[in-house]
């Protein structure tokens, strides 16, 4: 097993729902550690450097938007297989799709104001880190 540190970021829709306390919970229940946490307001840089394989894509725009649309959670988790234990907690990103006691499942309300965002690799996750925490 693998120790690995990821990223997670709780979007702006789970922040202004008051769901920050509920979504750590979730995390830290699977035995996972909060490494670094803060609140953050994204910037256009940010967005674009995390989202640049998105971009030139119709629904780039609208994610953009809603992103900095208000404040969000950025953290460092850590622990074995962490990226894939958090990408379990989140739910699949199709949150019609996803399992009904992930954070997607239980609080998404649509494909955009989908809660949580969590790293999909460990490239990704170093990537991201250095984004949000550079």
């Amino acid at each position: 097993m693998a120790y690995e540190k990821t990223l997670v970021l709780i979007k702006p829709d789970a922040v202004k729902r008051k769901l920050i306390g509920t979504l750590l919970k979730m995390y830290e229940e699977k035995g996972l550690e909060v490494e670094q946490i803060k609140s953050v307001f994204a910037t256009e840089e940010q967005l674009a450097r995390h989202y640049q394989a998105h971009i030139g894509k119709d629904f780039y725009p609208r994610l953009m938007a809603f992103m900095k649309s208000g404040m969000m959670i950025a953290i460092v988790l850590s622990g074995e297989q962490a990226i894939e234990i958090v990408r379990g907690v989140n739910g699949a990103t199709d949150y019609l799709k996803a399992d009904m006691g992930s954070i997607r499942g239980r609080f998404a309300n649509g494909y955009t104001e989908n809660c949580v965002h969590g790293s999909d690799s460990l490239e990704s996750a170093q990537t991201e880190i250095e984004i949000w925490f550079n």
